[in-house]
């Protein structure tokens, strides 16, 4: 199986439970919920979606033929001499329109903790180390359990309570990026204080202006 990835780079986490770990991130090209195309938000399961994900142009992105040569590239980011387990953020888009058992397996023959960030609508292969699920809209979810889940907060018509009952580590609630971002903000931290399942989540990497 070839692999299309919109781009790699080496970075710090920006969020969630791992915020502040060094990883490599490895950006998927292509969603099931949305095209990537702005003609089509309106109309797209998720609209809000603040990434880009289309096509293989971005840094290191590319049609890699297989997964040793993915797992190669990943690793070759990772410094020499920084110590400690690799760490590999599989992110996009939406890496389980991709990533399959057999860049699981490559990727732990390479000695890498493998963490995904999903919206959480496919089944997901065995042996991913970290499970970050985001939520979004009305749409199914086909994994419905983790490490953390990770809403980003207001979504019209859907409630937080929907997803408490799920086995899941951690509860982040997110505020929605965009013109009322601020307005977001303090929906979020009020309804974090009422309900103590969850948990604040910033963004720290856009807050510090890091990639």
């Amino acid at each position: 199986m070839s692999y299309a990835v919109h781009e790699i780079f080496y970075s710090l986490q920006g969020e969630g439970a791992n915020a502040g770990r060094a990883a490599v991130f490895c950006r998927f090209a292509g969603c099931n919920l949305w095209s990537g195309r702005e003609e089509d938000r309106a109309t797209a399961e998720c609209d809000f979606c603040d990434t880009q994900f289309v096509g293989t142009g971005g840094d290191g992105g590319d049609l890699f033929p297989d997964a040793q040569s993915l797992a190669d590239a990943l690793y070759a980011l990772w410094p020499r001499g920084a110590g400690g387990r690799p760490l590999v953020i599989l992110t996009g888009g939406e890496p389980a329109l991709q990533a399959d058992a057999a860049l699981i397996d490559t990727l732990k023959s390479k000695g890498f903790e493998i963490a995904v960030e999903t919206n959480g609508t496919r089944a997901l292969p065995p042996g991913i180390d970290w499970i970050c699920v985001s939520p979004k809209g009305h749409a199914d979810l086909a994994v419905t359990a983790g490490d953390e889940l990770k809403l980003v907060y207001p979504q019209k018509g859907v409630d937080p309570d929907r997803f408490t009952g799920l086995d899941f580590r951690h509860f982040f609630l997110q505020p929605k990026a965009g013109a009322e971002e601020k307005q977001n903000a303090l929906m979020a931290m009020d309804y974090c204080r009422h309900h103590a399942r969850w948990r604040l989540g910033l963004q720290i990497h856009k807050l510090l202006g890091i990639r």
